[in-house]
C-alpha cells in the first residue's frame, strides 16, 4: 500500500475548478463526507505508526490535529467538518452490539417510532432560544489547515427532525393530523441550521457547505415531492444562497432513491455537487451521463461493493468507474455513503490506491 503519501499536494482550488467544470481533472481527487474512528485509528496506528488520540473534552484540540493530519497524509484536498449544537435536549436512543469488522462495542440506533415532540405543549417546552452553534471545532481546524486545503462544513435538517426532533411514525401521522405543528419544528430547526452556516462559512479557511440529509430509500422519497418542496427544500436554497454570497460551493449528500425531485434539486436550490450513490439505484457513470453538464458527482463506489469484493474484482471495479466518470469530468473518487466501520481497510486503501495509479 502507498499510503500515508510522502508529499501531498492538496489543491482546493483546483478541486473546485474540475467539480464546476472549469478545467479538466488532471489527477483523481478523493472525497468522503466522513469515515468513522475505528478506521481512523487502525490507520494511523498501523501505517501513521502513531498513537490514536481518542476525542474527549480534553484531548479536543489533539484529536482534530491528528483528524487534519490524516486527510492531508491520505491526498484530500479538504477536511470534513460538522456542525455541533450546544445546548441540545436530550433524544431517544436504542443501544445494540456493534458486528463490524473494526467493532466499537456497542451501536446507537434511531428510535423509530417517536421522537421528543408530539404536540405543541412539547413543542413549546423545548428551550429553543439556548440551542446555538459551537464553531469551536472549526477554529481548532483550521489553526492546523495545511496550505492548499479546505474544510467542509455540514449538518442535517430533514433527518434530525425525521430522526429525532419528532420521529419516523409521527412525522408521518403528524403530516397529515397536524401539518401546522410539523412546519413549524422545520422552521425553528431550519433556522438554526442557517445560523450555524451563517457564522461557518465566515472562516476563510471554509471552502464548501457539505450538507447532509437522507430523503429517500431503495425505491422512493420517504416523503411526497410536495412535502419537501414545501417545507424542505426552500431552506436548502438558503444554505445555497448563503454558501454562493460568500464564493463557496454547496454539496449535498442524500441516501435513496430522489431522482423524481433531482430536478428540484438542480434548478430551484441549485447543488453544486451531489453525493452518496447505491449501483442498484443509479450508477455514479449514469448519474454523470446524466446530470454531469449541470452538476458534479461526488463518490460513488457501492458500499456492498466495497465491503465484500475480492481485490481482483474491486480493483477492477474502481478502474472501470474512473475510466468513465474522468472522461466526463466534474468527478471526485470515494466511497457511495462513507467509510464505515464494516468497510474491510484493505479495501478502503484499494480504492485510494486506484485513484493514485490512474493519475501515472
Amino acid at each position: 500500500m502507498t499510503f500515508p503519501l510522502k508529499n501531498p499536494e492538496p489543491d482546493f482550488e483546483k478541486f473546485t475548478d474540475v467539480l464546476k467544470g472549469k478545467r479538466k481533472p488532471e489527477r483523481v481527487h478523493f472525497v468522503e463526507l466522513g469515515i468513522d474512528g475505528e478506521i481512523y485509528q487502525y490507520i494511523i496506528e498501523n501505517f501513521f505508526g502513531e498513537n490514536w488520540i481518542p476525542s474527549t473534552e480534553e484531548t479536543k484540540k489533539e484529536y482534530l490535529k491528528q483528524i487534519v493530519n490524516f486527510y492531508y497524509r491520505m491526498g484530500y484536498d479538504f477536511v470534513p467538518g460538522w456542525i455541533d449544537f450546544k445546548n441540545m435536549p436530550e433524544f431517544k436512543s436504542r443501544q445494540t452490539t456493534d458486528t463490524a469488522n473494526l467493532s466499537r462495542g456497542s451501536r446507537s440506533w434511531v428510535e423509530e417510532g417517536g421522537g421528543i415532540i408530539k404536540n405543541r405543549e412539547d413543542f413549546e417546552r423545548i428551550e429553543w432560544e439556548k440551542i446555538e452553534p459551537d464553531f469551536t471545532p472549526l477554529e481548532i481546524m483550521s489553526e492546523y489547515l495545511p496550505d492548499g486545503m479546505k474544510i467542509t462544513v455540514g449538518t442535517t435538517l430533514f433527518e434530525m427532525i425525521l430522526e429525532r426532533f419528532l420521529g419516523y411514525q409521527d412525522l408521518f401521522i403528524l403530516s397529515m393530523d397536524n401539518p401546522e405543528l410539523v412546519e413549524n419544528v422545520f422552521k425553528k430547526w431550519g433556522e438554526k441550521v442557517y445560523e450555524g452556516y451563517k457564522g461557518a462559512i465566515k472562516f476563510s479557511t471554509v471552502g464548501a457547505i457539505f450538507h447532509a440529509d437522507d430523503l429517500g430509500f431503495k425505491t422512493s422519497t420517504i416523503m411526497r415531492p410536495e412535502f419537501l418542496r414545501k417545507n424542505v427544500f426552500p431552506w436548502f436554497k438558503k444554505y445555497t444562497e448563503i454558501a454562493h454570497q460568500n464564493g463557496k460551493m454547496y454539496w449535498y449528500h442524500c441516501c435513496g432513491y430522489i431522482l423524481n425531485v433531482m430536478d428540484d434539486l438542480i434548478e430551484d436550490v441549485k447543488i453544486d455537487a451531489f453525493h452518496s450513490f447505491q449501483d442498484v439505484i443509479i450508477p455514479v457513470g449514469e448519474f454523470l451521463k446524466r446530470y454531469g453538464d449541470k452538476i458534479a458527482a461526488l463518490g460513488g463506489i457501492d458500499m456492498d461493493k466495497l465491503s465484500r469484493m475480492d481485490e481482483d474484482s474491486l480493483r477492477k471495479y474502481v478502474r472501470e468507474t474512473l475510466d468513465e466518470c474522468m472522461e466526463i469530468g466534474r468527478y471526485a473518487l470515494g466511497s457511495g455513503n462513507s467509510i464505515a466501520n464494516y468497510i474491510p481497510v484493505k479495501n478502503y486503501l484499494i480504492m485510494l490506491e486506484e485513484g493514485i495509479k490512474w493519475n501515472n
